[in-house]
């Protein structure tokens, strides 16, 4: 294996970055990164890995040259270009004319406080961030390259079937039980996936995608998400569902202790998909997908366990990391409860919105429950953004029932799919109410209605107040609903004005009584 001791040296230095310069070295199981003023430069780790080769010069120089092409559409201020480490005259260079001794990937500089990561630690990540994060992985799906090739699928299988057992082989540091049965488990799931993945791929869902997509990997830059690092080593390891792409987010998401964020962050993904019936069918995998998304962080956890050799304070910590992210692959896949459809109704203004959302997280499987709202999929089906506001026209009464109907049939493929769903709509009328109850009742699941209500004077107030939101509601809109007739109510009324996190907490309670049969609806 190449050394690289001198040239490592020579990037930490003042000589190679002029005098004045503090240089600060970062290290990853694959590369040293070197932060010197406004430059950062990215040395590939001369290591071979079972699914990576960087152990000679041209092997290094191919990688930095794919990674500036598969990173430049996601972030195209910060990749600048591939610059090589010379030596002439027997000193080292940043660039030059003399012999070639290494490869750098030159970046500008970020503030490095501003990676997801490391503002997670303060804790959630936010609506608004979440949201823009949502649309900026959805923007890197819609252009990244597709391939239909059912190889695709066949290799991606290949390549968790390397992943599980490379677990296997490493459970001296887990229980060893646990560690077969875990492999045996997620053999006979994703077996049992095949012919949904391949039916993905057929539409297009498999896509040369970021591949790496975690926190450590999306920045803030100017206040927006970028993402960065996407894979750049082996594209047919980058080449994968664009759920199983969306999926290590989730999973590093849960890790942190923010289901709630993972959470938001699926259903707004899931609100700016152009094809949501498609997305929802293949959320039937996701489980799955953010198990072996932990199942990776295992494996690269065992890796620099065995590449840190002789520190044992930093083996001790990979191992312990191992086993976290083993622990988490395990409860991913774990049997999840029924599934369960809850509609909540009320006029607006009411807080049905906020409530749903703040239902989703508890529900299994992780992370959560799909937020089905009215409001987004008439936008979506009118081909509107969710800020921008409709005109009057499309809330006639065809248009409506249509929206009512798109809502229904996407709350059946979530069920079908295996997780639960909250529908968030006015439900007006004894028959709407009675067609959403259909649909848990068609597909098996356990139905819970709430009809949240309030006194006029509050409703007018809170939508005269609410700012950017999918809703296009007015005080005159409330005011024709306060007349509407709803007639007969079985479903479980809520006080609206009450603080929201009381609201949750009775909602809690009622979808706990029904799922251990201490209630009914």
């Amino acid at each position: 294996m190449d050394d690289q001791t001198e040239v490592l040296r020579f990037l930490e230095s003042a000589e190679a970055h002029g005098p004045g310069i503090t240089v600060r070295r970062v290290e990853t199981h694959a590369a040293f990164v070197f932060l010197a003023g406004a430059n950062a430069y990215k040395v590939k780790r001369a290591v071979r890995f079972p699914f990576l080769d960087f152990s000679t010069l041209d092997l290094r120089q191919k990688a930095c040259l794919n990674e500036i092409a598969v990173n430049r559409a996601n972030a195209p201020d910060l990749y600048l270009g591939v610059v090589p480490i010379t030596r002439h005259a027997g000193r080292l260079a940043i660039g030059g004319d003399g012999e070639v001794v290494e490869w750098a990937v030159h970046l500008r500089r970020f503030d490095e406080t501003q990676t997801l990561d490391r503002i997670a630690t303060a804790g959630p990540l936010g609506k608004s961030l979440l949201t823009r994060l949502a649309e900026r992985i959805l923007e890197a799906h819609a252009r990244a390259p597709v391939t239909t090739e059912p190889a695709a699928v066949d290799t991606f299988l290949i390549q968790a079937s390397d992943t599980l057992r490379a677990i296997s082989e490493g459970a001296a540091i887990f229980p060893r039980e646990a560690a077969f049965h875990f492999q045996t488990e997620m053999e006979t799931r994703l077996a049992a996936l095949r012919p949904l993945l391949l039916a993905r791929c057929a539409t297009g869902e498999v896509r040369r995608c970021h591949g790496d997509l975690h926190l450590r990997n999306i920045a803030l830059i100017a206040g927006e998400p970028v993402l960065f690092d996407a894979i750049e080593f082996d594209d047919t390891i980058a080449t994968c569902d664009v759920l199983y792409d969306l999926g290590f987010l989730l999973m590093d998401l849960c890790h942190r202790g923010l289901a709630g964020d993972a959470n938001r962050l699926l259903n707004r993904y899931v609100w700016g998909a152009a094809e949501p019936a498609v997305l929802v069918e293949g959320l039937r995998a996701l489980p799955v997908f953010m198990a072996l998304r932990a199942a990776v962080r295992t494996k690269v956890a065992l890796d620099l366990a065995g590449l840190s050799s002789g520190h044992a304070a930093v083996q001790d910590e990979a191992r312990d990391e191992a086993r976290a992210y083993l622990d988490l692959a395990s409860t991913l896949i774990s049997p999840a409860p029924a599934r369960l459809l809850v509609a909540v109704g009320g006029l607006s203004g009411t807080g049905k919105s906020t409530l749903a959302e703040s239902l989703c997280p508890d529900l299994a499987p992780r992370p959560g429950a799909i937020h089905l709202r009215t409001d987004v999929e008439r936008k979506r089906m009118l081909g509107c953004t969710l800020s921008n506001r409709l005109p009057p026209a499309a809330y006639g009464s065809d248009i409506t029932e249509r929206v009512y109907a798109q809502v229904r049939d996407l709350s059946a493929r979530t069920l079908s799919a295996g997780f639960s769903a909250v529908v968030d709509a006015v439900h007006a009328s004894p028959e709407e109410r009675t067609a959403i109850e259909d649909v848990a009742r068609t597909a098996g699941a356990q139905f819970l209605g709430l009809w949240l209500e309030g006194a006029p004077e509050v409703l007018r107030q809170r939508v005269a107040e609410r700012r950017a939101d999918a809703s296009d509601a007015t005080v005159e809109v409330v005011d024709r609903q306060l007349g509407y007739e709803i007639g007969p109510l079985g479903w479980h009324r809520l006080d609206a004005t009450q603080p929201v996190a009381e609201t949750c907490a009775r909602a809690l309670q009622l979808i706990s009584d029904l799922m251990t049969g201490k209630g009914a609806m």
